[in-house]
């Protein structure tokens, strides 16, 4: 039994890292309707800046908030150079055009940082806590309790706040909430800088104990993806849940299976969802409240 709650663990910790990549997905596919397939880059980047702040002499701390500022940054620059001018494009061009950003980030994160293995420091040391026959590693606590907090702040910001609310009247109905008053342009651009600022987090929370690298953008972006749709495309709720499912999912194939199989689990949960369950767990209705 001990080992079914150590794989539970190590499940939830992988799993709150796929759902904090899926809600920037979700993030961006309710306000724009594009999937970001770059989401998983950005996360790479947040991870990858805060390693390289860390080395030229910065504190954890302001290394750890330069490389979320880093991935938000970049998630507004994706907006406004590649999204904005493709203006009224359909929706396969704005999915080529993310997948376009995505390869471009690889290769300057290549470029600058070799194709070498970083790590970050835990951000409480190195001390496991045992509870009964269960190893959890400081490290995962933190990445759990973020990903909590990370939720509740979202809520508060789309149930509390004027730019929450616009963002949602976007994702309902672009053209009314023009008509209201709505920057639309202006929305879409803060849920692009949102979605980076949540991928950032994630590489961030992540690099203590899982190396980070110029390509691990793309296979996590891939689990972030599977995350969003098996909570249902545009669901928040969803997104989180989808995550933590898929994480316990490849935790326990890895544990009592192989873990040459585990990432098979994200190919086959995708196919059998859009087989059996299109709108995914929650529905996917766009623009649902938190």
């Amino acid at each position: 039994m001990s080992e079914f709650f150590q794989y539970l663990v190590t499940g939830l910790t992988i799993g709150s890292m796929y759902g904090l990549i899926g809600l920037g997905i979700v993030l961006v596919h309710n306000a724009s309707h594009v999937v970001n397939f770059a989401q998983g880059d950005l996360q790479m980047l947040g991870g990858m800046s805060a390693v390289a702040l860390l080395s030229i002499g910065l504190p954890l701390p302001v290394a750890l908030l330069g490389g979320v500022l880093a991935g938000g940054l970049a998630g507004l620059l994706m907006f406004k150079f590649t999204i904005e001018p493709a203006g009224e494009a359909g929706p396969l061009a704005l999915v080529i055009i993310t997948l376009g950003v995505g390869l471009v980030l690889r290769g300057a994160a290549e470029l600058v940082w070799g194709q070498g293995f970083y790590s970050l420091p835990t951000f409480s040391g190195n001390e496991v806590i045992r509870l009964g026959g269960v190893t959890i590693v400081p490290q995962s606590l933190w990445v759990i309790g973020m990903t909590a907090v990370v939720l509740i702040l979202l809520a508060y910001f789309f149930t509390r706040s004027l730019t929450g609310k616009a963002i949602l009247a976007t994702s309902l109905d672009r053209d009314a909430a023009t008509l209201m008053g709505i920057n639309t342009r202006r929305m879409q651009l803060v849920t692009f800088g949102l979605a980076g600022l949540l991928g950032a987090v994630a590489g961030v929370l992540i690099a203590p104990i899982a190396f980070t690298h110029s390509a691990a953008g793309l296979i996590l972006g891939l689990k972030g993806f599977v995350a969003a749709v098996l909570g249902g495309l545009g669901s928040f709720r969803g997104a989180l849940v989808g995550g933590l499912f898929l994480g316990v999912a490849e935790s326990m194939m890895a544990g009592y299976g192989s873990s040459d199989y585990k990432n098979a689990i994200a190919y086959l949960l995708i196919v059998l969802i859009l087989i059996f369950m299109p709108r995914g767990i929650f529905g996917g209705m766009s623009g649902e409240r938190v």
